[in-house]
C-alpha cells in the first residue's frame, strides 16, 4: 500500500517525469496534489502497470485529483541546458500550471532545485519546501499518479511523431535506445526530434544534418 503524504497537513504535490532517457522527443513531467486522505489501492509506479492500466487510471488521477498539471521541456532545451535541468524545469513548469498552490513538494528521485511559486506574477520570497524520494513512484500516491500522467501523455506525444516518422519504430519504443531505433538512426540520419547532445548510435557520437 502507498503512502498518502509526507508532509501531513500540507498541501503536497507528487512530481515526477518521463522520457529521461530517451534519443528523441521532449521530457515530460507532471505535478499531482491528491486529496488529503486518498487511496486508491490500483495506483503504482508507473513502469509496473499494463499500458490499458496506465489509462484506465490517467481518467481516475484526472477525476480525483485536486489539481493536476503537466510540464514539457523540448530536445532543443534538453540539448542546451542538459537532461537533469531539463527534467526538473520541466517539474517546475508543471508545478507553475497546478490550480491550487502546494506547500510542500515530493519528488521521484534524489535530484530537483529549489521551487519558487510565481503568485501574481511576482516570485515567492523562499521556496517551497521539497523531498526527494529515490524509487518514490512506488511509495507516495502522488508521485505514483504523477509518473503515470508524465508517462501517458509523453506516449500519446510519442505516438504522434511515430505517425511523421514511421521509420524510427517510436509508437513501439516511445524514443528509447532499441536496436531498431539505433539501427534507424544509423540508416536515415537524425530528425528534428532526436537529442543532439546523446550518444545516439550507442558507440561515438556522430555529427548529423536535418533531414
Amino acid at each position: 500500500m502507498l503512502l498518502g503524504h509526507y508532509y501531513e497537513g500540507k498541501i503536497e504535490a507528487g512530481c515526477d517525469e518521463a522520457g529521461r532517457g530517451c534519443l528523441a522527443g521532449s521530457v515530460y513531467a507532471a505535478a499531482v496534489i491528491l486529496p488529503e486522505g486518498y487511496q486508491n489501492p490500483l495506483l503504482n509506479d508507473s513502469k509496473q502497470l499494463t499500458e490499458h492500466r496506465r489509462y484506465e487510471l490517467r481518467d481516475i488521477i484526472e477525476r480525483d485529483a485536486v489539481a493536476w498539471a503537466v510540464g514539457i521541456v523540448t530536445p532543443e532545451e534538453i540539448d542546451r541546458i542538459n537532461i537533469l535541468n531539463a527534467s526538473i524545469l520541466a517539474m517546475h513548469r508543471a508545478l507553475d500550471q497546478l490550480k491550487v498552490r502546494p506547500e510542500a513538494i515530493i519528488v521521484d528521485g534524489n535530484r530537483f532545485r529549489p521551487y519558487c511559486p510565481v503568485v501574481g506574477g511576482i516570485s515567492a520570497d523562499a521556496p517551497l519546501p521539497h523531498t526527494t524520494i529515490v524509487k518514490g513512484d512506488a511509495k507516495y500516491l502522488s508521485i505514483a499518479a504523477a509518473s503515470i500522467l508524465a508517462k501517458t501523455y509523453r506516449d500519446d506525444y510519442m505516438n504522434r511523431l511515430a505517425e511523421e516518422y514511421p521509420q524510427y519504430d517510436w509508437r513501439s519504443n516511445k524514443g528509447y535506445p532499441t536496436r531498431k531505433h539505433r539501427e534507424a538512426i544509423r540508416q536515415y540520419g537524425i530528425t528534428p526530434y532526436h537529442r543532439r547532445s546523446y550518444n545516439l548510435l550507442g558507440d561515438t557520437q556522430l555529427s548529423f544534418d536535418f533531414q
